[in-house]
């Protein structure tokens, strides 16, 4: 047995050590964070629990002393507060706009990489350009369209209005463009259409840039507040953000009752994250918003 041969455990032995240091210097760095990013959710969960007279009680109440599930009961069995129809409005509009997007954006991603017609770089440029300018230039106009549609009031105004994004076109497109020419080349010899090669071939190997689109998507779309509030009039059409708002309004200034209905909003958001945990973190890295 060599001297060389000796090293090699000492080596190794001295790189898991090094290597056990830094994770250990890890753990210290993110375990305060991870406490600091939990604490909102266990406080609006330990609040949604407590009853009302005990919400304003200093110390904070982190286990309710008398814990009551009263303020769910309220917020499901209040005529006034349709809270069960504002979640099924939200779960409808976000899978309506999600599945849009990714048919729209997908489509229009393709034919930018695949297709060859007349004016198409300039097109995609005048998309590209369209990233720049602010929403809220556009609102008036978009507003007005919806009126004039009839569209005020339903699911239309809250759907056709986000069907499609340039982000979403510009990143497929990019993904579009590296899969091989010969795939589809070969699909051609075959005897396949364009559509067929879109749908067999192209889709599933861009599945990852897919279902990071959709799940940003469909995050967005449930979060969204400001354009609900203006084209929603009708209390049974809100979705969930805007209910929220309005139990901060008159009478619903209930700190446990608003709490109780948070929790209702942030549950579908919490079960998606637990199930695409790990897409949601390479779709972050996928779309460049992980700061590389």
């Amino acid at each position: 047995m060599t001297a060389r041969s000796l090293q090699l455990p000492a080596r190794a032995l001295a790189a898991r050590r090094h290597f056990r240091r830094g994770d250990l210097a890890l753990y210290i760095l993110l375990i305060p964070a991870a406490v600091a990013t939990l604490m909102p959710i266990a406080y609006m969960l330990s609040q949604s629990l407590t009853p009302e007279a005990d919400t304003l009680a200093w110390p904070i109440q982190w286990i309710p002393k008398n814990p009551t599930l009263n303020n769910f009961e309220r917020l499901f069995n209040d005529p006034t507060l349709p809270v069960f129809r504002w979640l099924v409005n939200s779960v409808l509009v976000s899978l309506a706009v999600t599945a849009l997007v990714l048919f729209i954006d997908s489509l229009t991603a393709y034919a930018f990489a695949r297709l060859r017609f007349p004016g198409r770089d300039f097109i995609f440029f005048v998309l590209l350009i369209s990233l720049m300018i602010p929403g809220h230039i556009t609102l008036i106009p978009t507003f007005l369209l919806m009126r004039n549609l009839n569209f005020l009031d339903t699911y239309h105004a809250l759907i056709w209005n986000h069907g499609a994004g340039v982000f979403g076109i510009f990143l497929l497109r990019q993904y579009f463009m590296s899969i091989p020419r010969e795939l589809e080349e070969a699909a051609i010899v075959d005897g396949a259409g364009r559509l067929r090669l879109y749908w067999q071939i192209a889709v599933p190997l861009v599945s990852s840039a897919l279902v990071a689109l959709g799940i940003f998507t469909f995050l967005g779309s449930w979060n969204d507040l400001f354009w609900p509030l203006i084209v929603l009039s009708d209390r049974q059409q809100l979705t969930l953000p805007v209910g929220l708002a309005i139990l901060g309004q008159g009478y619903y200034t209930q700190r446990s009752l608003t709490m109780a209905a948070a929790v209702v909003a942030s549950f579908p958001v919490l079960l998606l994250y637990a199930i695409f945990q790990r897409r949601i973190i390479a779709g972050v890295s996928l779309t460049g918003l992980a700061g590389r």
